[in-house]
């Protein structure tokens, strides 16, 4: 058995089976490196020699974990929940749906925001989300749908939009390497590849909306009252500093591509300003950093593993078995590099990280099959976003997570994992595989 599937099967029924994930990473990674012909010591090497990979994006959540919680002081996410609290009690029955509908949508263009026009990525969830549980529970709102709604808000945008993030996956990695793999795809509108799998995107997300998760579902009020954070008292001036904080953390990163330093930025400016007390920084910090911790050293797992599979060399095996499957049938070529993508990414929980591993293969042997450039573009885009949602070790499910099981009421992989597995995955390869047939 290929040592990279062997690895993923153990990893994800170890999730399933609510194993934490870092030790399903770990275990699914030794399993890997010794099937893959490592040897123990190899293994455990290469995962260690990984783990520095994680480092720096761990660091970067645990920095916006403080920013968030410096927010959460401000109380302005506190002022948003008690504004939709005000509408929920103003209106009851017919206008609870209406309630359900804008509050989704708000979430849903805050997590559009955070890929294209402020790309914070997950930072806003742990700020946003937990003052809004109980405003979701008195609307008996399905927080398996709001994770659906998060992790399309997610991923959608970088997919289909060259902007932000959208900027750095299709035309920094995605292009270049398809480029570097020898496609000549100059003249491609990397939109227009993408669109097909964006609308397979938009149409799970519809169903997770008015099929599967449209009844209402109830939450223990007293759970979420404890496992909220203490009272928060705002004012105008905390509110401006807020702001005014949010607006400096997003220009420092832009400006300095840092999300480390623009997070720092915002930091300094809630503690000079008074909002954050002096003598209260340091807590503020701690809480802030505990808060991200988990997602950190899942990433910082999902490195090391991700370095195993590399050092088995079973990738490229994976890749090349595939393709002697093939054959010249080009129907089935698309399917089988679109599920070894999937395979991959939802290995190592990285959709940008999996087009350097599979373009160098999918580029040739797609070029050999007489695959048009748009329809390669397309594949090796698709394969790479397949499997970022639906896969326990990424960013795109464990931020969802983070905010929507603050009070507990909420697991990673039942309520999150396999929602957005479902509900994203199979739509795009469907619609993945459409596209490079017709492309």
């Amino acid at each position: 058995m290929n040592a990279v599937v062997a690895a993923v099967a153990v990893m994800l029924v170890l999730s399933l089976c609510r194993v934490h994930v870092v030790v399903a990473l770990i275990v699914g990674a030794v399993t890997g490196g010794l099937l893959g012909g490592l040897g123990l010591e190899a293994t455990l090497d290469a995962f260690q020699g990984g783990l520095g990979k994680g480092a720096n994006v761990a660091l970067s959540y645990a920095l916006l974990g403080a920013f968030a919680v410096a927010i959460a002081k401000s109380g302005l996410a506190h002022a948003l929940a008690d504004r939709a609290l005000g509408l929920v009690n103003q209106q009851r029955g017919e206008g609870h749906g209406k309630l359900k509908a804008m509050l989704l949508m708000v979430i849903l263009a805050v997590a559009f925001s955070s890929q294209n026009v402020l790309p914070i990525h997950i930072a806003f969830i742990p700020l946003l989300i937990p003052p809004l549980l109980f405003v979701m529970a008195r609307l008996n709102l399905d927080r398996r749908l709001v994770a659906c709604v998060l992790t399309f808000g997610l991923i959608t945008p970088y997919m289909f939009l060259p902007v932000g993030f959208g900027g750095i996956f299709l035309n920094d990695i995605l292009l270049a390497n398809v480029i570097e793999s020898g496609a000549d795809v100059g003249g491609v509108n990397v939109m227009a590849a993408m669109a097909l799998p964006a609308l397979g995107m938009l149409l799970g997300l519809l169903i997770a909306v008015f099929i599967s998760y449209r009844r209402p579902r109830e939450y223990d009020d007293a759970r979420i009252e404890q496992g909220s954070s203490e009272s928060v008292s705002y004012n105008r001036w905390s509110l401006v500093v807020a702001l005014m904080a949010v607006a400096v953390a997003f220009s420092v990163q832009l400006w300095l591509d840092s999300m480390i330093i623009g997070a720092l930025a915002g930091f300094v400016i809630f503690s000079v300003s008074g909002v954050v007390r002096w003598r209260e920084a340091d807590g503020v910090f701690t809480e802030g950093m505990k808060m991200m911790a988990m997602i950190g050293f899942i990433m910082i797992a999902a490195a090391g593993f991700a370095e195993v599979m590399r050092a088995t060399g079973s990738i490229q095996t994976l890749v090349d078995s595939s393709a002697a499957l093939i054959g010249n049938n080009k129907a089935l070529a698309a399917l089988l590099m679109l599920l070894v993508g999937l395979l991959i990414t939802m290995g190592i929980g990285s959709s940008f990280s999996t087009i350097p591993i599979i373009a160098a293969i999918y580029v040739p042997l797609a070029l050999q099959l007489g695959f048009s450039p748009l329809a390669i573009v397309a594949l090796v885009g698709t394969a790479a976003a397949l499997g970022d949602a639906g896969s326990p070790a990424s960013d795109s499910t464990l931020g969802p997570t983070a905010g929507l099981n603050a009070d507990g009421q909420h697991n990673h992989i039942w309520d999150t994992v396999v929602p957005t597995f479902l509900h994203y995955n199979l739509p795009l390869i469907a619609f993945g595989w459409l596209a490079v047939m017709v492309l």
